[in-house]
């Protein structure tokens, strides 16, 4: 059965039997749209930060909580990229007017490319930290040995340990539907301002993946940022204050 963990007075989107919890800010175009991490929410430092810097400019804001995360409803478990996209994709729609920056983190730098392909008039531009597109296989799948795959296909999951508190879940599901929204084996035809934050000490996502993911993308204005001694979270005051510049550069483009 689904639970829903909304707080008194919190917002929400209604999707089918889900509901998803979202904040909003008013303000100027272009927007900007944060898109979380696997697990994450939108309670994070780089969210709110985000939040603030974008209402002390003007422009509007946008973050929320996909499906089985944070204060949105239905079991986490029952989540998949495809999923997690329709509602980043529904949010946009239904949720912000005109032009938007995407900012996406780790598994949202995937689900981030995936909105922008489904809508590419709405988006303005792109900033990923530490940006995850194809994890699911290429992190995953790929770093599971041949009896931890054997029981996920069998039981339908399996617990990895986390260094970010309880074990993670990855399920079968998310697995097989992973494969379907595989990004990084083609030309990814996105044509915006794409700009990639990543540390090179990410224990998480190899900092090569975002020279891969710029070699990909179709569009000419692609950059990549290496912070030297950047962790996978890239929320340090210098790490913001790098994110700060990235997104006021686009939304001034």
């Amino acid at each position: 059965m689904s639970t829903d963990r909304r707080k008194a007075g919190e917002n929400t989107l209604i999707r089918g039997d889900v509901t998803i919890a979202f904040n909003r800010t008013a303000g100027r175009s272009p927007g900007v749209v944060f898109l979380g991490g696997y697990k994450s929410d939108m309670t994070g430092t780089k969210a709110t930060e985000l939040e603030r810097f974008c209402r002390e400019r003007g422009h509007a804001f946008l973050r929320f909580d996909y499906r089985g995360h944070g204060a949105s409803s239905g079991r986490f478990e029952d989540g998949t990229i495809g999923a997690w996209a329709e509602d980043a994709i529904d949010a946009i729609d239904r949720l912000t007017e005109g032009p938007q920056v995407l900012v996406g983190s780790s598994m949202g730098g995937w689900i981030m490319l995936l909105a922008a392909l489904a809508r590419p008039q709405r988006v303005h531009g792109l900033v990923g930290i530490a940006a995850a597109p194809d994890f699911t296989e290429d992190l995953i799948w790929a770093g599971l040995d041949e009896a931890r795959r054997r029981r996920m296909m069998e039981d339908g999951e399996i617990r990895e340990p986390s260094d970010y508190g309880e074990p993670y879940v990855y399920t079968r599901a998310l697995i097989e539907d992973g494969r379907r929204h595989l990004l990084l084996r083609d030309t990814v035809a996105l044509t915006c301002p794409v700009r990639l934050l990543q540390g090179m000490r990410d224990p998480d996502v190899p900092w090569r993946t975002a020279e891969r993911i710029a070699g990909r993308i179709a569009a000419e204005d692609v950059r990549v940022t290496l912070v030297k001694d950047g962790d996978h979270r890239l929320s340090r005051p210098q790490d913001l204050e790098l994110l700060f510049a990235t997104v006021a550069e686009l939304l001034a483009s």
